[in-house]
């Protein structure tokens, strides 16, 4: 058997791919094999009557198992995904209110000041007072 590789020009007769599975009739010389993936093997004509329903067989055999293959993954896809989109959803409710790094000491929005809240701004001023007379002198 003479191997060749996609897309070259062959003299006339039967070409077998094992890769895509496919046995191709090149009707004249000079014509160019498929461009498909794999190498082509040149094959006399009795082996390509006798690989032709053989390769078909496997087709009807595995046709009905692929299609539950292909069922079963675009169920799981949807499952994984339908998972991952309420695991998303349950883990924002869960989340708590405060983000780490940030700073709560000067309490909620519209939370009442305390009597002894206000007394501390006069204290700043003149700490501010100070800082500026040092500086200057």
């Amino acid at each position: 058997m003479t191997r060749y590789e996609s897309n070259a020009t062959v003299k006339s007769g039967y070409y077998f791919n094992p890769i895509t599975m496919n046995v191709v009739p090149v009707a004249r010389d000079g014509e160019r094999l498929p461009n498909a993936k794999g190498i082509w093997f040149s094959i006399p004509t009795f082996a390509a009557l006798a690989l032709t329903p053989i390769l078909g067989a496997l087709f009807l055999m595995f046709l009905p198992a692929i299609g539950f293959i292909l069922l079963a993954e675009a169920v799981g896809k949807r499952l994984a995904f339908a998972v991952a989109g309420t695991a998303s959803d349950l883990a924002a409710n869960v989340t708590p209110g405060w983000a780490p790094g940030a700073a709560h000491l000067a309490g909620k929005p519209g939370e009442a000041k305390k009597e002894g809240e206000e007394q501390g701004a006069p204290e700043l001023e003149k700490l501010q007072k100070e800082i500026e007379e040092k500086r200057r002198s």
